[in-house]
C-alpha cells in the first residue's frame, strides 16, 4: 500500500512539474470523456421522454385494456355490460380504473360559429394512467360531480380560439345538442408538437351520460386498469375469463397497451446509446493515441532522470508503476473535468428544451459519471503502458550518458 501511495505521489509531482504538456495532451481526453458522459445521460433523458410519450398513448406500466363487441349483430347494451364490468372490477380492487369513449362529436359554439368538436369521455383516473400533462389549470377530481356546471379539459389550440382567457374567471364553453349546456373549463393540455392545431375536449363520462342518457348503439367503449407490472401477466387472463363469464353473444378482448409490453421501445433507446457512445468512444481512443505519442516524446526527454533513479536503486516495477500512474492520474483528472463540463451542459436550459414536454426530469445519472471516469482511467492505463515499458527497458548506463 505504501508503494502505491508513493507511486501516486510521484505521478502527481510529475504532472505538476509538466503542467503545460499535461494540459495540452489532456484537453482531448477531457472533451471525449465529457462526450461519453453526456451521451449516457442524454440516453436517460431520451428514454424518460419516450416513456412519458408512450404513457400518454398506451398508459403507464402496466395498463390493461378491455373492450367488447356483439357477436350476433345485435346492438351492444352498454349500460348492462358496464354494470357487469363494475362488478368484476370491484373484486380486483383496481387502484386506477377508467372508461374511455373516443371520439364523440359534439356541437360547440365558438366565437365564429358552431362546429363539431371531437370529445373524449373518461373517468378521473384517466390522466393519472396516461400521465397527461397540463398547461393550465387541473384535471378532474371526484368532487367535480357536485359542480353545477360540468367541468371539461380542452387542448391549447381550442383554448386559443377563445383568446386564451384566464381559467380563474370562470371561463365556460357552450355546447349544443343532446348534452347542451354550459361547461366550465378547468384545465388546458399543451400541444403535442410544434404547430399542433388539434381542437379537442375531454369530458367526464358521468356528465355526458347524465345529460344524454344511454350511449349511442354504435359507440365503442373501452375500459382501462392500471395494475402492478409484476402481476399483469396473471391478472390479464383471469380478468378476461371473469368478464366473459355469464355473457351470451358478447366477445370480450383483453390486452396490455403500455410501452413496457413492447420490447422495441427499449431496443431503440439502447441502439441510440450504443451508436452515439461508440462515436464518443472512438474520439476518446484517438485522444488516447495522441497521448501515447506525447508521453513517448516526454519519456525520451526524461531518460536521464530514469537512469539516475535506477542507479540509486529504483526497481523496474517502481519505475513502471510511477510512469504508468502518471498517465492514469492525469487522465482521471481530465475525466473529472470532462464529467463536470457534461453536468453543466446537461443542466443548461437549451438542453432541457430539446426534451420539451418531459414532466419528470431525471437527475444526472451516476451511471454516466462512473462510465466516463472508468473510460478515462482505462485510456490512461493504455496510454501509459507503452511509455512505462520503454522506461523499464532502458539501459542504466546508456540512460546516464544520454
Amino acid at each position: 500500500m505504501s508503494g502505491l501511495v508513493g507511486a501516486l505521489g510521484e505521478a502527481w509531482s510529475e504532472i505538476r512539474h509538466h503542467k503545460l504538456r499535461v494540459l495540452l495532451s489532456l484537453i482531448g481526453i477531457a472533451v471525449s470523456v465529457g462526450a461519453i458522459t453526456a451521451v449516457v445521460a442524454l440516453s436517460e433523458y431520451q428514454q424518460q421522454q419516450m416513456t412519458e410519450q408512450s404513457d400518454r398513448f398506451g398508459g403507464r406500466p402496466a395498463t390493461i385494456q378491455f373492450m367488447a363487441n356483439s357477436t350476433d349483430g345485435a346492438p351492444m347494451d352498454w349500460e348492462e355490460f358496464g354494470a357487469h364490468v363494475d362488478r368484476v372490477a370491484e373484486r380486483y380492487q383496481f387502484s386506477h380504473f377508467t372508461r374511455i369513449v373516443d371520439p364523440v362529436m359534439l356541437p360547440l359554439q365558438t366565437p365564429e360559429q358552431v362546429r363539431q368538436v371531437s370529445t373524449r369521455l373518461v373517468d378521473p383516473a384517466y390522466p393519472v394512467i396516461h400521465r397527461t400533462p397540463l398547461l393550465e389549470g387541473r384535471w378532474f377530481t371526484d368532487a367535480d360531480a357536485e359542480l353545477a356546471s360540468p367541468p371539461v379539459v380542452i387542448t391549447e389550440a381550442l383554448w386559443e380560439t377563445y383568446g386564451s382567457p384566464a381559467l380563474a374567471t370562470g371561463f365556460a364553453l357552450q355546447i349544443q345538442g343532446d348534452v347542451g349546456g354550459s361547461y366550465t373549463v378547468v384545465g388546458v393540455t399543451p400541444r403535442e408538437y410544434a404547430g399542433d392545431q388539434d381542437k379537442h375536449m375531454t369530458m367526464l363520462y358521468e356528465d355526458y351520460t347524465a345529460r344524454r342518457g344511454i350511449l349511442p348503439a354504435d359507440t365503442a367503449v373501452m375500459w382501462e386498469a392500471w395494475v402492478p407490472e409484476d402481476m399483469a401477466a396473471d391478472i390479464g387472463p383471469a380478468l378476461a375469463a371473469d368478464l366473459r363469464a355469464g355473457l351470451d353473444g358478447v366477445d370480450v378482448m383483453v390486452s396490455r397497451t403500455d410501452w413496457a409490453s413492447r420490447p422495441d421501445q427499449a431496443q431503440y433507446a439502447q441502439t441510440f446509446e450504443l451508436v452515439t457512445g461508440g462515436i464518443a468512444g472512438l474520439v476518446l481512443l484517438l485522444g488516447g493515441l495522441g497521448l501515447v505519442n506525447i508521453q513517448l516524446v516526454a519519456m525520451r526527454q526524461r531518460i536521464r532522470e530514469i537512469g539516475v533513479r535506477r542507479s540509486f536503486g529504483a526497481t523496474g516495477s517502481r519505475i513502471f508503476s510511477s510512469v504508468m500512474l502518471e498517465s492514469v492520474v492525469a487522465t482521471a483528472v481530465a475525466g473529472v473535468v470532462g464529467i463536470a463540463i457534461a453536468v453543466a451542459i446537461l443542466k443548461a436550459p437549451f438542453v432541457l428544451d430539446m426534451f420539451q414536454g418531459m414532466q419528470d426530469v431525471p437527475p444526472f445519472p451516476m451511471r454516466a459519471a462512473v462510465t466516463g471516469l472508468v473510460a478515462a482511467v482505462l485510456i490512461g492505463a493504455l496510454a501509459g503502458f507503452i511509455p512505462a515499458l520503454v522506461a523499464v527497458r532502458s539501459n542504466v548506463i546508456d540512460a546516464l550518458r544520454f
